[in-house]
């Protein structure tokens, strides 16, 4: 279990974003922006203890103009090899000391959790309380294996496509979850072969519902 030190972050999470969210292609400005707020998200435990998994939605704009952003973050003790690429920034934990947060997208560790979200093996957590479960972020999906880890992530119009290879089964296959970064209120009806749901909070206080991630249809098997 996750433990949530109620401390200081130099600089804090919502200033490196708000440098960061306008370099990346999915990016939606809304009025006045950037100008960040958190609207929201779920926490998800690392096993093994290591690694901080947030996903984050932060509102930009005011009123009808707000756009909201979901963006998976890891917070790490250490550099990650290799995804120097996925860097969001540093900052200095009261607590932890350094931090490395990167684009939870590009972080094994959170890309593993994810699938065990969606495959109906781990809990989502609310995102500043300890042990304790979010009911509000609900997964509708029958996966065909029980884990799967992360092939490549790659930033699209509005999304990030994680390709992931299943794991434990005779043939491997490999899936797409597609995480929505521009999140909309709202039924979803577009096809897909799994979703997971939450809500997240608009600048007017009120609570909007919505698809996060997709499970697309199976792009292969691997031989």
């Amino acid at each position: 279990m996750a433990v949530i030190h109620h401390t200081t972050m130099q600089p804090t999470k919502l200033e490196l974003l708000t440098a960061w969210l306008p370099t990346r292609s999915w990016y939606t400005e809304g009025a006045g922006g950037p100008r960040p707020v958190k609207a929201g998200g779920f926490r998800l435990d690392d096993p093994e203890g290591e690694v901080g998994i947030e996903f984050m939605a932060v509102a930009d704009g005011t009123a009808g103009d707000a756009v909201v952003h979901l963006v998976p973050m890891t917070y790490r003790g250490a550099p990650l090899e290799g995804a120097e690429h996925a860097l969001i920034g540093t900052s200095e934990h009261g607590v932890l000391g350094t931090r490395w947060i990167y684009d939870g997208t590009h972080d094994p560790v959170l890309v593993a959790q994810l699938y065990a979200l969606l495959a109906g093996n781990a809990v989502a957590q609310h995102q500043s309380r300890d042990d304790t479960p979010d009911p509000t972020v609900v997964a509708a999906y029958t996966p065909g294996a029980d884990a799967a880890e992360l092939v490549r992530a790659a930033d699209g119009s509005g999304h990030t496509d994680i390709v992931v290879r299943t794991l434990g089964t005779p043939d491997a296959t490999e899936l797409t979850l597609r995480v929505r970064r521009v999140l909309r209120a709202g039924t979803d009806t577009a096809p897909a072969a799994g979703r997971l749901t939450a809500d997240w909070l608009l600048p007017d206080g009120t609570t909007a519902r919505g698809a996060c991630v997709d499970v697309l249809a199976t792009e292969g098997r691997l031989g």
